[in-house]
């Protein structure tokens, strides 16, 4: 192994810092409702609502609304791989025509 090797747990590596981003009010109405919402529902330490709370909350308050977001960032993501794999295969295909 080398010492220059960075190992990071599985759970490490589904942290999303974005997640713990302290939220405030005031861009809009509906992101001020759920900052509100949320910091009234959950009453956080020190009055700090971070992303993952509102999502939490999203998630136990209207899973519709969370699993439509989620089957369409799946299938975006299911697209993307499947373009790449194309785009691999052709420029495989490509290169094995230019080398005979």
């Amino acid at each position: 192994m080398n010492d220059n090797e960075k190992i990071i747990s599985e759970e490490t590596a589904h942290l999303n810092p974005l997640l713990a981003t302290t939220v405030e009010g005031g861009e809009s109405e509906i992101k001020t409702f759920l900052v509100n919402y949320a910091g009234q529902k959950l009453q956080p330490e020190g009055d700090r609502v971070t992303v993952h709370m509102i999502a939490e909350m999203l998630a136990a308050e209207f899973p519709e609304f969370m699993f439509a977001i989620a089957e369409e960032n799946f299938l975006r993501g299911y697209q993307l791989g499947l373009e790449d794999a194309t785009t691999l295969e052709t420029e495989a295909e490509a290169a094995a025509g230019n080398e005979e």
